[in-house]
């Protein structure tokens, strides 16, 4: 039979089974700072430049991404509640002190995991401003995504969106967004509406050197040089592309003189990059292994989709050639200088089903092609201007500027142009 505890023994067992209590409810306050640091930091980690991102580890990173400011919140509360019960049933420093830093660090984890940290690093453009082509203070030489959709065209100069990433506009009507990451050099410019909802983009992270963009509406994550939705409701839904140039702003502005211009904003014009942005990042680091396919991670190249193939050309042989005729998805194409030798574009190289063979004009004022069929003369916006087939007008390809790295690492199966 156990003899009774006397009064003193007592004392110390109840005092020992308070410590032992204390000591339990401290380690569970602990295990619940440490979830919401993990819940806040690990998709920060993941979803970082120069790193290279596996899609099952990115999938988890969006995941916790998404769920943490639900976890990262009951966190803090149950922090806040174990702080109250132990403040009220003790009167020793430490483990108020402790569980007053935790309260603080777990509370400012719940605040965080609703911030955009990526947008706090590259600002959204919301008011946009434009002004028009006679106006713009853009240099001549600067290149800008153009668009044209019904009577109206936009100019947006690659400094500009390069930095914001992602335009949310409205042009001849359609909701547009017209997106551009300078780390892969992809300027690409997609209809923003789903299942006839208008979407509004914002930048949300990286993956392997290409930007991800995000819609408020739904939370779903895009990849910015396809426009597929990777995570979120609509994974594996694909947005449709609009037309677009990339070209000098100076030959956009001679064939659109009555076009708008994308004015900086004046906020964070500082933060642009400089004119000579291209050469800054072909010196970043990349990812994406390029080294079995011998071509430099940033070499650039002139990509093109379709029919379910893929094919690239690189800009250099481009601009060396002025002019290439090639066969690609079983259909005659043609890409073409323009009279500045430095903006290309692309076109299905016939009229009418009939195809046509075409030559570097001879003379830069009558044009920048000539067919050999009829001798007609045609200009950079691949239209005949003089000949039997003026007035004719050849269809554009849809075809953008991508550097190597990226356009192999999401068009694996892709077909490379050989001089």
């Amino acid at each position: 039979m156990p003899m009774p505890l006397s009064e003193a023994e007592e004392q110390d067992s109840s005092q020992l089974n308070e410590k032992l209590k204390s000591g339990r409810v401290l380690w569970a306050a602990v295990a619940c700072t440490v979830i919401a640091i993990a819940y806040l930091l690990f998709p920060v980690y993941v979803i970082r430049p120069f790193r290279p991102q596996h899609p099952g580890t990115l999938n988890l990173a969006l995941t916790v991404r998404g769920a943490a400011p639900w976890i990262s919140a009951i966190c803090a509360l149950a922090v806040m509640w174990i702080g109250l019960a132990v403040w009220q049933r003790t009167t020793r420093l430490l483990p108020r002190c402790a569980l007053v830093l935790f309260s603080v660090i777990t509370v400012a984890a719940a605040c965080l995991t609703h911030i955009n940290i990526y947008e706090m690093m590259f600002h959204s453009y919301s008011a946009l401003a434009f002004t028009s082509a006679a106006s713009a203070s853009t240099d001549a030489d600067e290149k800008v995504l153009s668009v044209t959709l019904g009577a109206e065209t936009r100019a947006y100069p690659i400094r500009t969106i390069g930095y914001h990433h992602v335009v949310n506009d409205t042009v001849g009507g359609i909701p547009i967004a017209a997106t551009y990451c300078t780390l892969c050099h992809a300027g690409l410019v997609w209809k923003r509406v789903m299942d006839g909802r208008a979407l509004h983009f914002q930048l949300a992270g990286i993956n392997n050197g290409n930007a991800l963009i995000r819609d408020l509406e739904t939370g779903t994550i895009w990849q910015q040089s396809t426009g597929k939705a990777i995570f979120g409701p609509f994974q594996g839904r694909q947005l449709e592309l609009i037309h677009s140039d990339e070209l000098t702003f100076s030959l956009w502005r001679t064939a659109r003189p009555n076009g708008l211009v994308l004015l900086p904003d004046a906020k964070y014009v500082p933060e642009y990059d400089s004119k000579d942005w291209e050469t800054d990042v072909e010196k970043t680091h990349v990812v994406v292994d390029t080294q079995k396919s011998g071509i430099p991670p940033h070499e650039l190249m002139l990509g093109m989709i379709a029919n379910g193939q893929s094919r690239a050309w690189p800009i250099k042989s481009i601009l060396a050639a002025r002019l290439i005729e090639d066969r690609f998805a079983d259909n005659p194409i043609l890409i073409i200088v323009g009279p500045d030798q430095a903006s290309i574009r692309a076109f299905q190289a016939g009229i009418d089903g009939r195809p046509l063979t075409f030559v570097t004009a001879q003379s830069s004022n009558s044009g920048v092609m000539q067919d050999i069929e009829t001798s007609s003369i045609w200009n950079f916006q691949g239209c005949a201007t003089a000949g039997t087939l003026a007035g004719k007008c050849l269809q554009p390809m849809d075809a953008n500027k991508d550097y190597w790295f990226d356009w192999m690492n999401h068009h694996p199966s892709t077909s490379v142009f050989k001089n």
